[in-house]
């Protein structure tokens, strides 16, 4: 392994990691958006809206990723909507982001126990204060764990922004490979600094369901 060969990749690996990041955040916020309206919107059971929710669900779990930035990409340009290669990740990884988030904080929403809507509405609270003040809080805490799994899920699923030209971390790296073939440094470069993004968002998430754990039982 060449030590200055890495040195010499290093500035480029750093402006890849800023481009993942900077797409990674924006897509989990909005991936994040979409499972909590989502998710409120299948607990209230709205008419209609529960029901294109589901199916939604259905159809971004269960497709790749890489098909459904392919159709952004390639596809809607046929139907007239243009998207540059940056907004087409943050919408691709937004999109399939939302529709596990949704499923997350379902099951959160769900696993709280209806009597303690019925106790705070027979106090006078409004069903819109029983929700922000006792049932998402709570829901939060049980999804936690869940939603964090999501987040490190979603940062890994930029690798393949590759295939739209995004000079990612991914691409940084194939495209070193292919011009100068240093093969085990551009790969090594790749693993350390997928640790670097990684890592921490692992441990902070460690961090808040301990957080979330004591706040909830009380210990």
């Amino acid at each position: 392994m060449d030590v200055n060969v890495l040195k010499s990749y290093i500035p480029l690996y750093n402006e890849a990691l800023l481009l993942t990041v900077k797409i990674g955040v924006l897509g989990i916020l909005t991936a994040f958006a979409i499972g909590l309206s989502g998710a409120a919107a299948i607990y209230f059971k709205i008419p209609v809206v529960s029901r294109v929710l589901k199916i939604y669900i259905e159809l971004f779990r269960n497709t790749p990723l890489l098909v459904q930035l392919f159709f952004i990409y390639f596809a809607l340009p046929k139907l007239g909507l243009r998207v540059s290669a940056e907004l087409c990740g943050i919408l691709g990884l937004g999109l399939i982001g939302g529709a596990y988030m949704i499923e997350t904080m379902r099951s959160g929403l769900e696993s709280i126990d209806k009597i303690q809507s019925e106790s705070a509405l027979s106090l006078g609270m409004t069903h819109g204060q029983v929700f922000w003040s006792i049932i998402l809080p709570q829901a939060f805490s049980v999804s936690m764990p869940g939603i964090m799994a999501n987040v490190i899920f979603l940062l890994k699923e930029t690798s393949v922004f590759s295939t739209i030209s995004l000079m990612d971390l991914m691409f940084t790296a194939k495209d070193l490979i292919g011009m100068y073939a240093k093969t085990i440094e551009c790969l090594f470069l790749l693993v350390i600094y997928y640790l670097i993004m990684l890592l921490p968002v692992s441990i902070l998430g460690s961090i808040i369901e301990r957080r979330v754990r004591y706040a909830e039982f009380g210990n």
